[in-house]
């Protein structure tokens, strides 16, 4: 069977970003996956590496406003590049300086900034030098980049101090810098990537357009999902540790092990989503579900292997309810011309959830206790499966 010249273009296009994506949550999921060994060796507490988290998704997130609306304007490689090209040199210097208040927390929120100048951009390139049906692959493709991120950060700091891991990942960031730089500029003069084929529409204003395509809702999704897939996977090699009695060594195989499953969760989703008749809706409220009940039997069942199964399960669902809105709304915008925009400030709403929870779930681990806190993710589910119904079949039918 001959190949269409737009697949090739889309896989093209969709394999340098998710190889790109994927250097950038190894890099943003070394911390967590380092957290155990930084506690264990005195010289950091749960509450200052929960603060230097918070610091990085208050950066990452204000960059995600800003950067998405800049990459509506500035070609690709350029914003791409050149963050992942400065957050690599933030990250190292973080590295050295990890000890010392303050100028930790900015140094590392900066790196979040940077790392922010990737998602918009990269989804508007994809979604307007694509069709929507290879727009949505590729998109799956950087999802499952992004959640592959944390079990290679986990093999990582497995077998290197915390230090070196860190080292690591700034090396890979200007690597891919340069790579990504390249690569695109081979793009353009090839045609395969084009900028400013959509424009906004002029006759409606920015915000009327965003509410026709349901941003009010999209933006709680993120805000729900955001608090999971950043905050509580940030803190669960801590949790694997604390709450299930594992010593750190073992706890960063366990993480490492379960984000592996995790990281399947966009193909499941992708394959739920087709089954359903690519019922977006449909797909995040069973998502939604799933992972509500998960956290139930999370908070139930105490046996550790049992434990950790359902934590992994409650986790893919929230993430698969992040898939649709990151994989399949977010390239659906293009016809706004606003893509970068959108998602950057889909992004921002879900980042800043994450800064909150974060810091907030370090001190309730000591307030409240791990069982307490399962709740509370639990809640957050039951909120999203509200948000989730489909209002307006509710309300045809209650007309009727």
């Amino acid at each position: 069977m001959k190949i269409s010249q737009n697949a090739k273009h889309a896989f093209y296009i969709g394999s340098i970003c998710s190889v790109s994506y994927l250097a950038v949550y190894f890099v943003r999921n070394i911390l967590s996956t380092v957290t155990p060994q930084m506690v264990e060796s005195g010289g950091f507490t749960e509450p200052y590496i929960g603060q230097i988290s918070s610091a990085y998704f208050i950066f990452y997130a204000i960059g995600q406003l800003i950067n998405g609306a800049i990459g509506d304007k500035i070609k690709a490689k350029y914003m791409i590049s050149f963050g992942l090209a400065l957050a690599g040199v933030m990250n190292f210097i973080f590295s050295l300086i990890a000890d010392i208040p303050g100028i930790s927390l900015i140094a590392y929120g900066l790196s979040g900034f940077c790392l922010a100048m990737i998602y918009g951009p990269m989804t508007k390139t994809v979604a307007e030098n694509t069709e929507p049906i290879y727009a949505s692959r590729c998109s799956i493709g950087y999802t499952f980049a992004s959640f592959f991120g944390s079990p290679i950060a986990g093999i990582v700091a497995a077998v290197l101090a915390w230090q070196n891991v860190f080292t690591v990942g700034s090396g890979i960031l200007l690597l891919m810098a340069a790579v990504v730089f390249t690569f695109f500029l081979y793009f353009e003069k090839k045609g395969i990537v084009k900028y400013n084929q959509y424009k906004r529409e002029k006759e409606k204003g920015s915000i009327k357009v965003l509410l026709e395509h349901r941003i009010v809702k999209f933006s709680l999704i993120s805000m729900i999902t955001g608090i999971v897939r950043t905050a509580v996977v940030f803190w669960l090699p801590t949790y694997i540790s604390q709450y299930l009695g594992f010593d750190p060594d073992t706890s960063a195989i366990i993480f490492t092990v379960a984000t592996l499953a995790i990281s399947t969760t966009a193909f499941i989703t992708l394959f739920v989503f087709e089954r359903l008749h690519r019922n977006m809706d449909l797909t995040i409220l069973i998502m939604f579900s799933a992972a509500a009940v998960s956290f139930i039997l999370v908070y139930l069942i105490k046996v550790p292997a049992v434990n950790l199964i359902f934590m992994v399960l409650a986790v893919m669902g929230s993430n698969g309810a992040a898939s649709m809105l990151w994989s399949f709304y977010c390239p659906s915008l293009r016809d706004t011309g606003m893509v970068s925009s959108a998602t950057g400030f889909l992004d921002f709403l879900s980042y800043v959830a994450a800064a909150v929870s974060s810091s907030v779930f370090a001190n309730a681990v000591s307030g409240i206790g791990w069982g307490n806190l399962i709740l509370v993710w639990l809640a957050l589910m039951i909120l999203g499966i509200i948000v989730a119904l489909p209002y307006d079949i509710i309300k045809k039918k209650l007309r009727r």
